[in-house]
Formats: C-alpha cells, sequence, structure tokens
C-alpha cells in the first residue's frame, strides 16, 4: 500500500484575507500592527496591509524589538 500523500493543512495553507484597519477593506498582505489594551476585555488587533503600513510607517508587531 502506497504511503498516504500530503494535504494541505492550516498550518501550510495561505493566509487568509485580513482586514486592514486603515483603509477599511480587505487585504491579503495585511498582518499585525498593534493591540490595543481594553481593561474589562482581550485586547483589539489591529491589522494593516503592506500600503497602508508604508504610507503611514507601520511596523508590524513581528519586527519590533
Amino acid at each position: 500500500m502506497p504511503p498516504p500523500k500530503h494535504t494541505a493543512s492550516t498550518t501550510d495553507s495561505p493566509q487568509r484575507h485580513r482586514w486592514c484597519h486603515w483603509h477599511k477593506g480587505p487585504s491579503e498582505t495585511a498582518v499585525l500592527v498593534d493591540a490595543v489594551e481594553r481593561n474589562s476585555a482581550p485586547p483589539i488587533a489591529l491589522y494593516a496591509c503592506a500600503p497602508c503600513r508604508e504610507q503611514r510607517g507601520l511596523i508590524p508587531l513581528a519586527d519590533r524589538p
């Protein structure tokens, strides 16, 4: 019996379309740039697409020291 073929999982599938909070639209290049803390709830994650990050000088959280 041949070994099972590899199937795509959630970890190696392409990034989902995310919402850019700056131009208020969907984007394939949006990454997490900020998380707004709240007193009695989880933080709000804010995503920005590549053009909005470049125009506004936003740095992804993953790239910050």
